[in-house]
């Protein structure tokens, strides 16, 4: 097995190649909301990440997942080590890292907080998965809460005292959030009485804070059915009454044995088995679902940001493997006397070893310009440049959360498949590392739900507004790239691509305001697809762009630069041209899977 010193989780020439060359972090120092930071704070971040991650993180991967959480007296007993590791994850600032200095936080630029996470979540995704969850919980709180939630459950979750959580998902009910029966009955003393289960929930239980708040959809009795008849509620697993924490009947019933993520427990929950389950509104009733897309989005990035980083891990894994296994010999070399050679000098070795790399550092391109946005969306100076961001934002958070999960599959996969027989075994890191990434093309939205939401809403939305400003991003890419001497044809070739892409989105889009929305939405997936494969490719002729001006400037490593020359050539070259094959079937409108009937199977 790769010792886990030697596996550097990111690499930190990419991330600071991401921030500073592709994009120009420092810049958002100018700012009101970061004037504070500079340059210098934002590497003082990044360090502390990245030294905890690799050198405290890392070390407990394999013992986490070997040792899964167990069910006992009614209690879920995490891994001993989350007693040491999440204070001192608090300690790092992660829990309030991007919040207002009012409410304890740093307020650091999402840019270069999911960055720094993505160590953290490559070191060990489980243990980080807490302090996401946990953040995202008081977040809502902090924006939709009264003062005194505020005060009595916002502020021990960001000081790390409680831990949080996102309970949405029912057994009857699964993605379908129109269907959510857990009830909330006034208790005439201003909380609610909550009756319901949930499942699936992550993190529901543990014992290493004294409680967890469970940030929960219910249906006010008497609300109307569907998504509009829901409530936003935070229902800690112990109340505090009296000046002490009392039961507030939530029992586990049950923990979920899933085949990754083995350090973050997945449970099933009932509210108010003897009738003593108290709730708080947070926000205003019947608008729980908007409240909750808050986390959901902020959510989707983290998944994202999984996706990337458990891909990157792997492939550093896959890189260090296939740089010291000696086996084979070049073809031209015919004497078998001669020394074996590290199996990185293969091409088909290199052929996997490129394409993890240009799935990994291309996907982390996209969730450095989501982020980005995000931002700008939040602190922009002028009010349509927060608008304009904003679009930009949603349209690119569904792929954001995809492309990583579903590419990044591939890539672990990848991992396994250069290490030969001994990744089909436990005993190396990219056969844990896959069972793991496979879960976040089902975390928040299904592959097949984010694709419905990006044809069905976010390109569409207001009049196309989203789709042409990210054509424009689009054309300026394109021409930063022809300012710097990349390859022209790279340029042409993504403006055809994006061109097909409005024309064809236009066409769906007219079919589902002439009442075809079954036609319009019947290849939402490949749809996903091709814009995932389009917005991936935009990424890499940023990179290549910046790579073009850091060899014009000299200094530094030309190597580092070529390489990210080849992976773009890779990727412009082999996946854009998908574009239109997948473009060409959306437009065809074929319905195999759509008239297939059930008894056909």
């Amino acid at each position: 097995m790769t010792a886990p010193a030697s596996n550097p989780l990111l690499s930190d020439r990419d991330v600071d190649f991401q921030l500073y060359e592709v994009l120009d972090a420092a810049s958002l120092c100018q700012l009101p909301a970061f004037a504070d930071h500079s340059r210098e704070t934002f590497t003082l971040f990044l360090d502390s990440t990245r030294r905890f991650a690799r050198d405290v993180l890392f070390p407990t991967y394999r013992l986490m997942d070997t040792e899964p959480p167990a069910f006992r007296d009614g209690r879920v007993h995490v891994h001993p080590l989350m007693r040491k590791l999440y204070p001192r994850l608090v300690e790092l600032g992660l829990l309030s890292a991007t919040r207002p200095v009012d409410v304890g936080g740093q307020q650091l630029p999402l840019t270069v907080y999911s960055l720094a996470s993505a160590y953290l979540m490559a070191g060990n995704l489980s243990a980080y998965g807490y302090i996401g969850l946990t953040s995202g919980a008081a977040h809502l709180i902090e924006a939709f809460g009264t003062p005194a939630l505020k005060d009595t459950l916002m502020s021990r979750m960001y000081e790390g005292e409680w831990t949080g959580t996102m309970a949405l998902t029912e057994p009857q009910a699964g993605s379908s959030l129109a269907d959510v029966r857990t009830k909330a009955t006034p208790a005439g003393d201003g909380t609610w009485r909550i009756s319901g289960s949930k499942i699936f929930i992550s993190g529901g239980d543990q014992d290493f804070t004294e409680n967890v708040v469970h940030l929960t959809l219910a249906r006010i009795e008497g609300a109307p059915a569907g998504v509009k008849g829901l409530s936003l509620f935070a229902v800690p697993a112990r109340r505090p009454e009296g000046g002490r924490l009392v039961d507030n009947d939530v029992r586990v019933a049950g923990v979920i044995h899933k085949i990754g993520w083995k350090g973050l427990p997945s449970l099933a929950l009932n509210y108010g088995e003897v009738g003593d389950c108290r709730g708080w509104l947070v926000g205003e009733a019947g608008k729980g679902l908007a409240h909750m897309f808050q986390m959901m989005n902020e959510a989707r990035i983290m998944v994202g940001l999984n996706g990337v980083a458990t891909a990157s891990v792997a492939y550093h894994e896959s890189l260090a493997y296939a740089q010291s296994r000696p086996q084979g010999r070049p073809s031209t070399e015919k004497d078998p006397a001669r020394p074996q050679r590290p199996i990185i000098e293969h091409a088909d070795v290199r052929r996997m070893l490129l394409r993890q790399k240009a799935i990994v550092e291309g996907g982390l391109s996209l969730l450095a310009a989501a982020s980005w946005h995000a931002d700008l969306a939040a602190h922009g100076k002028t009010e349509e440049e927060r608008r304009r961001a904003g679009l930009l934002l949603d349209l690119l958070t569904p792929l954001a959360k995809t492309f990583p999960a579903e590419k990044g599959f591939e890539a672990n996969s990848l991992a396994v498949q250069v290490h030969g027989g001994y990744g089909y075994s436990s005993e190396y890191l990219p056969e844990a590392l896959l069972r793991d990434q496979k879960l976040n093309s089902i975390h928040e939205g299904t592959t097949g739900i984010q694709g419905l939401d990006l044809l069905g809403r976010k390109v569409v939305a207001a009049g196309g507004a989203a789709l042409q400003a990210f054509s424009e991003e689009v054309g300026a890419t394109v021409e930063r790239a022809r300012r710097a001497g990349v390859d022209p044809a790279w340029g042409e070739a993504l403006s055809r691509a994006m061109q097909e892409v409005v024309e064809l989105t236009m066409e769906l889009g007219a079919a589902g305001m002439s009442g075809e929305v079954e036609r319009m939405l019947r290849h939402s997936a490949h749809y996903m697809e091709l814009f995932s494969t389009l917005a991936v490719a935009w990424r890499w002729l940023a990179q290549a762009a910046a790579a073009r001006e850091g060899l014009a400037r000299g200094g530094g490593s030309p190597d580092f630069y070529e390489g990210k020359l080849a992976a773009a050539q890779y990727w412009m070259l082999t996946e854009l041209p998908r574009v239109s094959n997948l473009v060409a079937l959306c437009r065809s409108g074929e319905d195999s899977y759509t008239r297939m009937r059930p008894e056909w199977f």
